[in-house]
């Protein structure tokens, strides 16, 4: 899967205006639709299609990254999990002084999602954050971010929330668009469970066994 690349947090806020836009439903592809303000822009890299728009208080970017051709499909939810937490951390060792916070599992429509909140500080005191929600299917990547200074953190609730919710998935796109197989492997309980369960038997085993011989030590005498 193509490296997700972040627009540069200065280019990002020098573009805010803060002037409040109407949004409207934008098909990112066939299968997925957010709503951004009606002036977005949309640039095509190789592939990897970028639209971005001032908001009311921030800066929205959406990214659509497609799988490489010969990328395999995963097998479980577990895989999932890895692929959105590499992400992650590949989004934070992409800015310097940043740490992800509030990481946790979300879900889009069907789908399993992860969001959190990127915090980078250019040491200056210049603190910005980017709430961001990852999602990947077999096909492509994609990554909805809103991004605003520190001084307007208590204020974009509500743009925020108007943005992220206004993620709509094609009902055709279901869980096995992620990952293969329902399962899910051995829980580590399970596993314990299971190891504590054969060492019984094989210690019940060798009293049984021992009990017997002498029992026929016994008879002989």
């Amino acid at each position: 899967m193509k490296k997700i690349f972040l627009i540069s947090a200065t280019l990002i806020l020098a573009a805010v205006s803060g002037f409040s836009q109407a949004l409207k439903p934008v098909a990112i592809d066939s299968k997925v639709t957010v709503s951004l303000p009606a002036t977005y822009q949309k640039t095509d890299t190789l592939g990897q299609q970028i639209f971005s728009s001032n908001s009311p208080l921030g800066y929205v970017v959406v990214m659509r990254t497609p799988n490489a051709k010969n990328t395999a499909p995963l097998q479980k939810e577990r895989d999932l999990d890895n692929v959105l937490k590499e992400n992650v951390k590949s989004i934070q060792d992409e800015s310097s002084n940043a740490s992800a916070q509030f990481v946790r599992d979300t879900t889009i429509g069907k789908l399993k999602a992860k969001a959190f909140t990127l915090q980078t500080d250019n040491g200056q005191g210049d603190i910005q954050f980017r709430n961001i929600v990852l999602l990947y299917t077999n096909a492509a990547s994609y990554v909805f971010e809103y991004v605003y200074p520190n001084a307007r953190k208590d204020m974009i609730a509500g743009d925020y929330k108007a943005f992220v919710n206004s993620i709509k998935l094609s009902p055709e796109l279901e869980r096995h668009d992620q990952y293969i197989s329902n399962a899910k492997g051995m829980s580590p309980v399970l596993m314990v469970g299971l190891i504590g369960g054969g060492v019984l038997v094989i210690v019940f085993g060798v009293l049984y066994v021992q009990r017997k011989r002498r029992l026929e030590l016994v008879e002989n005498d």
